[in-house]
């Protein structure tokens, strides 16, 4: 897969997310995202926000995640002293188990598997045809 083919699978996972399944209903996806901005601010307004700590578990996802919520018109933070993988917000508790955590999760995979991929065939390419896993050996005697 290439970067334009990641770039148009991430698109296609947003689009099945704001509920858009065409071409047609592709290039309605901006005002799908303005729904569940406006969603958002309705669950605002009837649910309070709260404190979520998301911990990720690498700088890629990271970046997705924070990415995702800016998208959404949330504020990504986080305190002094905290983890670089550690990002706050305040979102209302159905927003992130309905649609902001579902649809990371469904980013994070595509995104992770391009990435094994590409990690994948540039080693092969330019370090050694075998990249496979280090053998596990029995435990060394009286260890």
């Amino acid at each position: 897969m290439d970067e334009k083919q990641l770039i148009e699978k991430l698109r296609l996972v947003e689009a099945l997310f704001e509920g858009a399944c065409t071409a047609g209903e592709r290039v309605a996806a901006a005002s799908a995202r303005d729904r569940l901005r406006g969603r958002l601010a309705t669950l605002q307004e009837s649910e309070p926000a709260i404190e979520y700590r998301f911990t990720l578990a690498d700088l890629w996802s990271r970046r997705l995640f924070v990415a995702l919520l800016r998208r959404y018109g949330l504020r990504p933070y986080r305190y002094s002293g905290q983890r670089y993988t550690t990002v706050m917000a305040r979102v209302p508790r159905r927003f992130v188990d309905e649609t902001l955590w579902p649809e990371y999760t469904e980013l994070n995979d595509v995104l992770c598997a391009y990435l094994e991929e590409t990690t994948e065939r540039v080693i092969r390419q330019g370090i050694h045809e075998d990249s496979s896993e280090a053998e596990v050996m029995k435990a060394l005697p009286g260890a």
